[in-house]
């Protein structure tokens, strides 16, 4: 069983020389903000679930709500809050619309991810 106690310094000692290194290096608030909602999409297992997907194959929204047992409205829910976040792009072809992931960035974020709980 893993111990997920905190430890806490005995005495409050400030180390300056980090302390100023951490602030010149943190980005500016807006861009933290940012991030934290990018990150909140990736909380939400149905939007994973149709990220792996993707991570799969290219695939239009027919495919995706068979494959995800979903219907095609909730799919496409999904994917425009996606689309919005910059992590799937879509491509009309003919009455199909088919989905991949935006880029090479959103791959490494979810084999990282999963790399990451595997360990």
């Amino acid at each position: 069983m893993k111990d997920h106690t905190v430890e806490c310094c005995e005495k409050t000692e400030l180390h300056e020389d980090l302390l100023c290194r951490v602030r010149e290096q943190m980005p500016p608030e807006e861009d933290l903000l940012d991030l934290a909602e990018l990150f909140k999409v990736f909380g939400d297992t149905t939007r994973i679930r149709i990220l792996f997907v993707l991570f799969e194959a290219e695939v239009c929204v027919c495919d995706l709500a068979e494959a995800l047992r979903m219907t095609q409205s909730a799919v496409s829910h999904q994917l425009a809050l996606l689309k919005r976040s910059k992590l799937v792009k879509s491509r009309r072809e003919g009455k199909s619309v088919f989905y991949s992931l935006a880029d090479e960035h959103v791959r490494s974020i979810i084999a990282q991810g999963m790399e990451h709980i595997e360990e």
